[in-house]
Protein backbone atom coordinates (compact mmCIF):
# COMPACT_ATOMS: atom_id res chain seq x y z
CA UNK A 1 0.00 0.00 0.00
CA UNK A 2 1.39 3.66 -0.98
CA UNK A 3 2.12 6.59 1.45
CA UNK A 4 -1.38 8.59 0.37
CA UNK A 5 -3.69 5.77 0.59
CA UNK A 6 -2.30 5.12 4.45
CA UNK A 7 -2.26 8.31 5.41
CA UNK A 8 -6.20 8.36 4.88
CA UNK A 9 -6.83 5.24 6.37
CA UNK A 10 -5.61 6.53 10.13
CA UNK A 11 -8.50 6.52 12.51
CA UNK A 12 -8.95 8.58 15.66
CA UNK A 13 -9.07 7.15 18.77
CA UNK A 14 -12.61 5.58 19.67
CA UNK A 15 -13.84 7.58 21.93
CA UNK A 16 -17.36 5.99 22.78
CA UNK A 17 -15.14 2.75 23.51
CA UNK A 18 -12.76 4.86 25.83
CA UNK A 19 -15.42 6.34 27.85
CA UNK A 20 -17.07 2.68 28.27
CA UNK A 21 -13.38 1.43 29.32
CA UNK A 22 -13.31 4.69 31.69
CA UNK A 23 -16.55 3.58 33.46
CA UNK A 24 -15.03 -0.07 33.74
CA UNK A 25 -12.34 0.74 35.51
CA UNK A 26 -13.37 2.82 38.47
CA UNK A 27 -15.98 0.18 38.86
CA UNK A 28 -12.70 -2.62 39.44
CA UNK A 29 -12.14 -3.98 42.82
CA UNK A 30 -9.56 -1.55 43.69
CA UNK A 31 -9.63 2.38 45.06
CA UNK A 32 -10.10 4.75 41.92
CA UNK A 33 -6.84 5.76 40.74
CA UNK A 34 -4.62 2.79 42.74
CA UNK A 35 -3.22 1.34 39.35
CA UNK A 36 -1.61 4.74 38.82
CA UNK A 37 -0.57 5.16 35.13
CA UNK A 38 -1.92 1.82 34.17
CA UNK A 39 -5.24 2.95 33.99
CA UNK A 40 -5.31 5.45 31.95
CA UNK A 41 -3.17 3.55 29.68
CA UNK A 42 -5.71 0.77 29.74
CA UNK A 43 -8.75 3.84 28.51
CA UNK A 44 -5.73 4.23 25.50
CA UNK A 45 -5.37 0.99 24.47
CA UNK A 46 -8.86 0.50 24.18
CA UNK A 47 -9.18 3.87 22.16
CA UNK A 48 -6.16 2.55 19.87
CA UNK A 49 -7.90 -0.83 19.65
CA UNK A 50 -11.45 0.13 19.46
CA UNK A 51 -12.01 -2.45 21.67
CA UNK A 52 -13.46 -2.30 25.11
CA UNK A 53 -11.58 -5.16 26.66
CA UNK A 54 -8.69 -5.29 24.74
CA UNK A 55 -6.53 -8.27 24.48
CA UNK A 56 -2.27 -7.61 23.56
CA UNK A 57 -1.66 -11.27 23.31
CA UNK A 58 0.41 -11.52 19.76
CA UNK A 59 3.49 -9.60 20.05
CA UNK A 60 6.00 -8.34 17.79
CA UNK A 61 9.11 -6.04 17.79
CA UNK A 62 10.33 -5.57 14.12
CA UNK A 63 14.09 -4.37 14.02
CA UNK A 64 15.03 -2.44 10.93
CA UNK A 65 18.97 -2.52 9.93
CA UNK A 66 20.85 -0.34 7.18
CA UNK A 67 23.91 1.30 7.37
CA UNK A 68 24.94 4.96 7.28
CA UNK A 69 27.84 6.59 5.07
CA UNK A 70 28.00 9.65 7.56
CA UNK A 71 29.76 6.77 9.91
CA UNK A 72 32.91 7.53 7.79
CA UNK A 73 33.48 10.43 9.59
CA UNK A 74 34.45 9.06 12.48
CA UNK A 75 30.76 9.58 13.92
CA UNK A 76 30.46 6.30 15.64
CA UNK A 77 33.12 4.49 18.50
CA UNK A 78 32.23 1.01 16.35
CA UNK A 79 33.04 0.26 12.83
CA UNK A 80 30.88 0.37 10.22
CA UNK A 81 31.09 -3.96 9.67
CA UNK A 82 29.58 -4.13 13.20
CA UNK A 83 25.82 -3.26 12.03
CA UNK A 84 26.51 -6.68 9.08
CA UNK A 85 27.78 -8.71 12.20
CA UNK A 86 24.64 -7.63 14.85
CA UNK A 87 22.04 -8.71 12.04
CA UNK A 88 23.72 -12.31 12.03
CA UNK A 89 23.70 -12.29 15.75
CA UNK A 90 20.13 -11.14 15.89
CA UNK A 91 19.42 -14.20 13.28
CA UNK A 92 21.07 -16.33 15.57
CA UNK A 93 19.34 -15.21 18.79
CA UNK A 94 22.68 -14.26 20.48
CA UNK A 95 21.44 -10.35 20.98
CA UNK A 96 20.15 -8.69 23.97
CA UNK A 97 16.98 -7.85 21.90
CA UNK A 98 16.43 -12.12 21.84
CA UNK A 99 16.19 -12.48 25.32
CA UNK A 100 14.14 -10.08 26.12
CA UNK A 101 11.79 -11.08 23.38
CA UNK A 102 11.89 -14.43 24.30
CA UNK A 103 11.40 -13.49 27.80
CA UNK A 104 8.31 -11.52 27.13
CA UNK A 105 7.13 -13.90 24.61
CA UNK A 106 7.36 -11.22 21.23
CA UNK A 107 8.49 -13.05 18.17
CA UNK A 108 11.54 -11.00 16.25
CA UNK A 109 11.30 -9.71 13.03
CA UNK A 110 14.50 -8.65 11.91
CA UNK A 111 14.76 -6.93 8.12
CA UNK A 112 17.62 -5.87 6.13
CA UNK A 113 17.07 -2.74 5.01
CA UNK A 114 20.17 -1.94 3.66
CA UNK A 115 23.61 -3.38 5.14
CA UNK A 116 26.48 -2.32 3.06
CA UNK A 117 28.46 -6.30 4.39
CA UNK A 118 26.75 -9.49 2.55
CA UNK A 119 25.31 -10.95 5.59
CA UNK A 120 25.25 -14.50 4.02
CA UNK A 121 21.97 -16.67 4.09
CA UNK A 122 19.92 -16.74 6.99
CA UNK A 123 16.25 -17.23 6.89
CA UNK A 124 15.01 -15.47 9.22
CA UNK A 125 16.03 -11.97 8.16
CA UNK A 126 14.04 -10.63 5.48
CA UNK A 127 15.48 -8.88 2.98
CA UNK A 128 14.04 -5.28 1.39
CA UNK A 129 17.31 -3.59 0.35
CA UNK A 130 16.95 -0.34 -0.39
CA UNK A 131 20.60 0.14 -1.03
CA UNK A 132 23.91 -0.76 0.57
CA UNK A 133 23.79 1.83 2.99
CA UNK A 134 22.95 5.49 2.31
CA UNK A 135 25.37 7.77 0.95
CA UNK A 136 27.48 10.27 3.53
CA UNK A 137 25.48 13.18 3.80
CA UNK A 138 28.19 15.24 4.59
CA UNK A 139 28.71 15.54 1.15
CA UNK A 140 25.36 15.05 -0.60
CA UNK A 141 21.95 13.67 0.19
CA UNK A 142 21.41 10.39 2.51
CA UNK A 143 19.61 9.12 -0.51
CA UNK A 144 16.81 10.45 -3.19
CA UNK A 145 13.41 11.41 -2.96
CA UNK A 146 12.31 8.19 -4.19
CA UNK A 147 14.39 6.22 -2.18
CA UNK A 148 12.95 7.92 0.85
CA UNK A 149 9.75 7.16 -0.31
CA UNK A 150 10.20 3.61 -0.60
CA UNK A 151 11.87 3.15 2.37
CA UNK A 152 8.17 4.39 4.23
CA UNK A 153 6.02 1.85 2.14
CA UNK A 154 8.18 -0.86 2.86
CA UNK A 155 8.09 -0.46 6.21
CA UNK A 156 4.02 0.02 5.66
CA UNK A 157 4.44 -3.27 3.42
CA UNK A 158 6.46 -5.43 6.79
CA UNK A 159 3.59 -4.31 9.35
CA UNK A 160 0.37 -5.46 7.09
CA UNK A 161 2.17 -8.50 6.39
CA UNK A 162 2.92 -8.99 10.10
CA UNK A 163 -0.49 -7.88 10.88
CA UNK A 164 -1.49 -10.97 8.56
CA UNK A 165 0.38 -13.07 11.08
CA UNK A 166 -1.35 -11.96 14.03
CA UNK A 167 -0.47 -9.00 15.40
CA UNK A 168 -1.66 -6.82 18.66
CA UNK A 169 1.03 -5.20 19.65
CA UNK A 170 4.17 -3.62 17.66
CA UNK A 171 7.10 -2.63 18.95
CA UNK A 172 10.06 -0.45 16.86
CA UNK A 173 13.52 -1.91 16.93
CA UNK A 174 16.70 -0.71 14.69
CA UNK A 175 20.62 -1.44 14.29
CA UNK A 176 22.93 0.60 11.84
CA UNK A 177 26.38 2.03 12.70
CA UNK A 178 26.06 5.44 12.52
CA UNK A 179 22.12 6.20 13.20
CA UNK A 180 22.26 8.26 15.86
CA UNK A 181 23.74 10.87 13.79
CA UNK A 182 21.08 10.77 11.50
CA UNK A 183 18.65 10.61 14.09
CA UNK A 184 19.55 14.11 15.67
CA UNK A 185 19.93 15.43 11.99
CA UNK A 186 16.07 14.28 12.18
CA UNK A 187 15.52 15.63 15.44
CA UNK A 188 16.85 18.62 15.10
CA UNK A 189 15.21 19.50 11.64
CA UNK A 190 11.67 18.97 13.11
CA UNK A 191 12.07 20.26 16.38
CA UNK A 192 13.99 23.40 15.89
CA UNK A 193 16.42 22.22 18.08
CA UNK A 194 20.42 22.27 17.28
CA UNK A 195 22.27 19.82 16.87
CA UNK A 196 24.08 20.69 19.92
CA UNK A 197 20.86 20.12 21.64
CA UNK A 198 20.01 16.71 20.42
CA UNK A 199 23.65 14.88 20.31
CA UNK A 200 24.72 12.45 22.67
CA UNK A 201 27.25 9.60 22.94
CA UNK A 202 25.38 7.06 20.59
CA UNK A 203 28.23 4.18 21.29
CA UNK A 204 30.02 5.55 23.94
CA UNK A 205 31.91 9.04 22.11
CA UNK A 206 33.98 10.92 24.72
CA UNK A 207 33.25 14.38 24.65
CA UNK A 208 35.38 15.65 22.15
CA UNK A 209 34.13 13.09 19.15
CA UNK A 210 30.12 14.15 20.50
CA UNK A 211 31.84 17.87 19.67
CA UNK A 212 32.73 16.52 16.47
CA UNK A 213 29.32 14.66 15.49
CA UNK A 214 27.63 17.68 16.15
CA UNK A 215 29.76 19.86 13.95
CA UNK A 216 29.09 16.99 10.83
CA UNK A 217 25.04 17.32 11.41
CA UNK A 218 25.14 20.99 11.45
CA UNK A 219 27.52 21.23 8.59
CA UNK A 220 24.90 18.90 6.75
CA UNK A 221 21.84 20.78 7.51
CA UNK A 222 23.42 24.21 6.65
CA UNK A 223 24.52 22.34 2.97
CA UNK A 224 21.00 21.00 2.18
CA UNK A 225 18.80 22.30 4.31
CA UNK A 226 15.77 19.86 4.75
CA UNK A 227 12.31 21.24 4.65
CA UNK A 228 11.18 20.71 8.34
CA UNK A 229 7.33 20.87 6.80
CA UNK A 230 8.17 17.83 4.35
CA UNK A 231 9.21 14.85 6.50
CA UNK A 232 9.93 13.15 2.76
CA UNK A 233 12.19 15.96 2.37
CA UNK A 234 14.09 15.67 5.70
CA UNK A 235 14.39 11.76 5.71
CA UNK A 236 16.14 11.98 2.20
CA UNK A 237 18.49 14.54 2.83
CA UNK A 238 19.83 13.26 6.49
CA UNK A 239 18.03 10.34 7.35
CA UNK A 240 18.30 6.37 6.91
CA UNK A 241 16.95 3.38 5.94
CA UNK A 242 15.86 1.80 8.58
CA UNK A 243 14.31 5.15 10.17
CA UNK A 244 12.66 5.52 7.30
CA UNK A 245 11.38 1.74 7.41
CA UNK A 246 10.16 1.96 11.05
CA UNK A 247 8.25 5.33 10.25
CA UNK A 248 6.17 3.17 7.50
CA UNK A 249 5.55 0.58 10.52
CA UNK A 250 4.19 2.93 12.77
CA UNK A 251 2.17 4.31 10.16
CA UNK A 252 1.01 0.65 8.89
CA UNK A 253 0.53 -0.20 12.36
CA UNK A 254 -1.87 2.70 12.94
CA UNK A 255 -3.69 2.64 10.16
CA UNK A 256 -5.01 -0.95 11.53
CA UNK A 257 -5.28 0.16 15.17
CA UNK A 258 -2.28 -1.53 16.32
CA UNK A 259 -0.89 0.32 19.19
CA UNK A 260 3.39 1.11 18.81
CA UNK A 261 5.94 1.01 21.23
CA UNK A 262 8.24 3.07 20.60
CA UNK A 263 11.80 2.08 21.23
CA UNK A 264 14.70 4.73 22.03
CA UNK A 265 16.09 8.07 19.56
CA UNK A 266 16.26 6.11 16.50
CA UNK A 267 12.10 5.32 16.78
CA UNK A 268 11.59 8.56 18.60
CA UNK A 269 13.47 10.23 14.94
CA UNK A 270 11.28 7.56 12.83
CA UNK A 271 7.83 8.69 14.71
CA UNK A 272 8.66 12.58 14.30
CA UNK A 273 8.88 11.87 10.35
CA UNK A 274 5.46 9.64 11.16
CA UNK A 275 3.81 12.27 12.76
CA UNK A 276 5.04 14.55 10.51
CA UNK A 277 3.22 12.60 7.69
CA UNK A 278 0.04 11.62 9.11
CA UNK A 279 -0.90 13.57 12.62
CA UNK A 280 -3.37 10.93 13.93
CA UNK A 281 -0.85 8.19 13.78
CA UNK A 282 0.55 10.17 17.34
CA UNK A 283 -2.54 8.55 19.22
CA UNK A 284 -1.40 5.36 18.81
CA UNK A 285 2.16 5.59 20.12
CA UNK A 286 3.39 4.49 23.55
CA UNK A 287 6.97 5.53 24.51
CA UNK A 288 8.58 2.37 25.77
CA UNK A 289 11.36 4.31 27.87
CA UNK A 290 13.58 7.25 27.99
CA UNK A 291 16.86 6.78 26.61
CA UNK A 292 20.16 8.24 27.65
CA UNK A 293 20.62 10.04 24.39
CA UNK A 294 19.88 13.72 24.85
CA UNK A 295 17.54 13.92 21.73
CA UNK A 296 15.20 11.21 22.81
CA UNK A 297 14.06 13.36 25.40
CA UNK A 298 13.75 16.24 23.30
CA UNK A 299 11.83 14.03 20.57
CA UNK A 300 9.36 12.57 23.10
CA UNK A 301 8.79 16.41 24.12
CA UNK A 302 7.70 17.27 20.87
CA UNK A 303 5.62 13.71 20.93
CA UNK A 304 3.91 14.85 23.88
CA UNK A 305 4.75 11.01 25.27
CA UNK A 306 5.74 10.49 28.65
CA UNK A 307 8.07 7.10 28.85
CA UNK A 308 6.89 3.94 30.77
CA UNK A 309 10.37 3.32 32.10
CA UNK A 310 13.64 5.26 32.60
CA UNK A 311 16.45 2.91 32.88
CA UNK A 312 19.29 4.58 30.98
CA UNK A 313 19.37 2.30 28.11
CA UNK A 314 20.71 3.48 24.77
CA UNK A 315 21.23 0.05 23.12
CA UNK A 316 18.56 -0.17 20.01
CA UNK A 317 17.71 -3.36 18.37
CA UNK A 318 13.73 -2.51 20.24
CA UNK A 319 15.51 -3.22 23.68
CA UNK A 320 13.58 -0.54 25.93
CA UNK A 321 10.49 -1.15 24.14
CA UNK A 322 10.17 -4.85 24.25
CA UNK A 323 11.10 -4.27 27.86
CA UNK A 324 8.19 -2.29 28.31
CA UNK A 325 5.70 -4.09 26.36
CA UNK A 326 4.74 -6.62 29.16
CA UNK A 327 3.57 -2.88 31.40
CA UNK A 328 1.30 -2.36 28.44
CA UNK A 329 -0.23 -5.83 28.15
CA UNK A 330 -0.93 -5.50 31.87
CA UNK A 331 -2.61 -2.52 31.37
CA UNK A 332 -4.80 -4.30 29.28
CA UNK A 333 -5.39 -7.25 31.31
CA UNK A 334 -6.28 -5.49 34.37
CA UNK A 335 -9.00 -3.51 32.31
CA UNK A 336 -10.48 -7.08 30.83
CA UNK A 337 -9.62 -9.39 33.98
CA UNK A 338 -10.16 -7.66 37.31
CA UNK A 339 -13.56 -8.31 38.67
CA UNK A 340 -16.12 -5.10 39.36
CA UNK A 341 -17.22 -4.63 43.08
CA UNK A 342 -20.28 -5.90 41.58
CA UNK A 343 -19.23 -9.01 39.71
CA UNK A 344 -16.85 -9.80 42.94
CA UNK A 345 -19.73 -8.99 45.68
CA UNK A 346 -17.37 -7.01 47.46
CA UNK A 347 -18.68 -3.65 48.69
CA UNK A 348 -18.16 -0.47 46.79
CA UNK A 349 -16.74 3.09 48.93
CA UNK A 350 -20.05 4.70 49.92
CA UNK A 351 -21.39 7.41 47.22
CA UNK A 352 -20.03 11.32 48.95
CA UNK A 353 -23.12 12.90 47.56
Amino acid sequence: MNLSAIQSRIPEPDAGVMEVARRRQTALTKPPGSLGHLEELSVLLAGMTGQTRPRLDRKAVIVMAADHGVAAEGVSAYPAEVTAQMVANFARGGAAINVLARAAGVRVVTVDMGVRAPLGEFPNVRSLRVGPGTRNFLHEPAMTRQEALLTIETGIAVALDERSRGLDLVATGDMGIGNTTAASAITAVLTGCTPVQVTGPGTGLEPARITQKARVIGKALERHRPDPQDAVDVLSKVGGFEIGGLAGVILGAAAHRIPVVLDGFIAGAAALLAVRLAPEARAFLIAGHRSAEPGHGIALKALELEPLLELELRLGEGTGAVLAMPLVEAAARLLDEMATFEEAGVSDRPDPA
